[in-house]
């Protein structure tokens, strides 16, 4: 897509307006290849999470390395993500109204598709869409490793769960999954480590129990970002689905999971205003930011993103400005542009429709980001 503000590959990214999010896509490209790395080492597959970019081009950049499918939140992503000729996606949600479902019936008629269950309720509801659709639906059953939001607890529940719903028509299971989200709670790379090895024991020793039953789990997915990036293989886990590891973020560094030179993303800001020597306002605020200071109990965190190359921080957001602080020393004027890397990038990519691909300060592509405000 060519923009009309700028020739690709022959501006520099100081040609753009702000404020607009830049993708270093040498770093992201790294990024991928690395996470594809360690799923070949460890002989599984690796399901990206879509939700932390919402763009297809990088999905296919993903599936190109050597991604197996793609998951997605909610059916609206996943529908995007379709439209783009994607054709093996995995929901990792619960869908329970009939609107969705019967979107999801639809959906399922063009290309491979799975989704989530956490419930007798759920799996009757998408038992009756799928039989009166005539064709049927894989589920995996969501495990609560530790959350504590969706997904019903590992080992004996988990298999009661499947008994329950193991007779319903049009419904096949495939296997389970999880989401150790809490990781984002933790302080230490050694808490991460525990959390990660804790996320697939769990699932591995839940496995077993489908064993004993005589019902193999052909799936078994684990994935959080901090937890994949220092997962180092677990007998019984054959899938992975991190997100965000594609561009990590503020709060990957602060986790010790991810140095600054692993961020891809970042917000380029302009200095619209400056009252006094130590304070400097950007035209970047919470509708930019998202005012995410870090997810699950995570309060590692100062302010609203890490400045590149300054000695200044974010403090305050108000919707359409950012209050810097800034050392009175730093040659920071009015006019002046400002990289910053935010807390959680997923969000920040949510509110923007299109993300500039960079490569050595000169933009050479431009993204939509299509799956934006795909939250249905």
């Amino acid at each position: 897509m060519m923009s009309k503000e700028l020739m690709l590959g022959s501006e520099p990214f100081s040609a753009l307006d702000t404020p607009c999010i830049l993708i270093d896509l040498d770093v992201a490209e790294k990024n991928i290849v690395r996470m594809q790395e360690k799923a070949d080492k460890y002989g599984v597959f690796l399901r990206p999470h879509i939700k932390a970019h919402k763009i297809p081009e990088l999905a296919h950049m993903q599936l190109r390395t050597g991604a197996c499918g793609i998951s997605a939140s909610k059916i609206s992503e996943a529908e995007a993500m379709a439209e783009s000729g994607i054709d093996d996606i995995f929901i990792a949600n619960q869908i329970v109204t009939e609107t969705k479902l019967n979107r999801l019936a639809a959906l399922s008629r063009q290309i491979k598709v799975s989704v989530g269950l956490d419930s007798l309720i759920g799996a009757r509801m998408l038992s009756e869409v799928f039989s009166a659709a005539g064709c049927p639906m894989d589920y995996l059953i969501e495990i609560n490793s530790g959350l504590d939001r969706c997904g019903v607890l590992p080992g004996e529940k988990a298999v009661r769960m499947f008994k329950a719903i193991r007779n319903l028509p049009s419904i096949r299971f495939k296997g389970i999954f999880t989401h150790a989200g809490h990781v984002y709670s933790k302080n230490s790379l050694k808490e991460v480590k525990n959390v990660s090895h804790h996320e697939s024991a769990v699932m591995s020793e839940t496995t077993k129990y489908f064993q004993e039953m005589g019902v193999p789990s052909e799936i078994v997915s684990v994935g959080a970002t901090p937890t994949m990036k220092v997962w180092q293989g677990h007998e019984g886990v054959n899938e992975l689905r991190p997100g965000n590891y594609i561009f990590n973020d503020v709060m990957q560094v602060s986790l010790g999971v991810a140095g600054l030179e692993d961020c891809a993303l970042t917000v380029l800001a302009t200095i619209i205003s400056k009252p006094e020597p130590n304070r400097a306002i950007i035209d970047a605020g919470s509708k930019v930011f998202a005012l995410d200071k870090g997810a699950h109990g995570n309060e590692m965190l100062k302010g609203f993103g890490m400045v590149l190359g300054k000695n200044a921080a974010i403090d305050r957001l108000s919707e359409e400005h950012g209050i810097m602080s800034i050392d009175p020393r730093e040659d920071l004027e009015i006019g002046d542009m400002v990289h910053i890397i935010p807390n959680h990038a997923c969000t920040v990519v949510n509110l923007f429709d299109r993300a500039y691909g960079v490569r050595s300060d000169q933009v050479v592509d431009l993204f939509r980001v299509t799956a934006r405000g795909k939250v249905q």
